[in-house]
């Protein structure tokens, strides 16, 4: 006798496939005042179950939005305080991210993972993540599969950190000023270390959106000496703009008076939040899992474990601290 064999695939309805459903998932999520941890969650589990379709273009609009929310919290800050955090980091911020760049070559070389994806790992995990990462690879001719390898690292660990550090740092007892800290260094992506500070209060999103922009700022300086010492001349090394815009809304909110329109404006920039997370966790499907490798995704746990655990004990020790 013949057994027939059984299909057990999911059907998908059409409709859960269409870019519209997928914005019109995150505009609910932030309409209901969904935390960015739910978002980023609910994106991750549509992106392996249902797939988000090419049309979406996930990584582009999480980018946008992005970079949108961070220009609208400017509002929120004033720029004094702004440059007084950007001033009184700036020796941690050079010591940090030149230990993390250092240790990842060390480690990529023990762990025989390519000099490229090394290279781009240990600048998304010194600075900022995916940006980092975008703006050094051009300037050291990176291939793209060491880029996507690279972005799929800090993606993976990007979403980890923003479901584990807020019960990390409540665990250890966090101020809201020492994890607000600790998130900035320690979290690859100025978006998960958002996500992360906004949930652990209003105070930590303060603090660690300025340091976390701060070091933002040696994404130029970075490219432009891994370039030279691979025999390039740095200058595809690209502005980042948003970080102007974050600056300028600063300026803007010192300069004129109007302290609703302000607060609302940073409000709106919060809220943006949810989507951009949403996103986020729609870039991470099996695909993208499965082009990490298990090679250069140990090197890059090993060098955020590492940077996570020192950061954390010197920020709880005093010795690392924002004035």
């Amino acid at each position: 006798m013949t057994l027939c064999p059984v299909s057990h695939r999911v059907r998908i309805s059409p409709a859960l496939t269409h870019p519209f459903a997928w914005i019109a998932a995150a505009a609910i999520l932030a309409l209901v005042g969904a935390s960015p941890a739910i978002a980023l969650l609910a994106g991750l589990i549509a992106g392996i179950l249902i797939g988000a379709p090419e049309e979406l273009h996930p990584a582009r609009w999480s980018k946008r939005l992005l970079q949108a929310s961070v220009v609208l919290l400017g509002f929120g800050m004033q720029i004094g305080a702004v440059a007084q955090v950007g001033v009184s980091s700036a020796g941690m911020t050079l010591l940090t991210v030149s230990a993390t760049l250092v240790l990842a070559a060390l480690l990529g070389r023990l762990m025989r993972v390519e000099r490229e994806v090394s290279t781009l790992i240990g600048a998304g995990t010194a600075i900022c993540g995916g940006s980092a990462i975008a703006a050094v690879a051009p300037a050291i001719g990176a291939s793209p599969v060491s880029t996507a390898v690279s972005l799929s690292v800090v993606f993976v660990l990007n979403g980890v950190a923003l479901l584990l550090f807020p019960w990390i740092g409540r665990l250890l007892g966090m101020t809201q000023q020492q994890f607000g800290l600790w998130a900035a260094i320690a979290i690859h992506d100025t978006s998960s270390v958002v996500g992360a500070a906004a949930a652990y209060g209003s105070e930590a999103l303060g603090l660690a959106t300025v340091v976390k922009l701060t070091r933002a700022l040696w994404i130029a300086p970075v490219a432009f000496v891994a370039a030279r010492l691979r025999g390039g001349d740095g200058a595809a090394a690209k502005v980042q703009w948003f970080l102007i815009g974050f600056v300028a809304a600063s300026v803007i909110a010192w300069l004129v008076p109007a302290p609703g329109l302000w607060s609302a404006l940073a409000g709106l920039g919060k809220t943006l939040m949810t989507p951009t997370l949403f996103m986020v966790g729609a870039t991470l499907t099996p695909g993208s899992l499965r082009t990490v490798g298990a090679r250069p995704l140990l090197m890059g746990v090993v060098l955020w474990a590492i940077v996570s655990m020192t950061t954390a004990a010197l920020v709880l020790g005093g010795v690392l601290h924002v004035g």
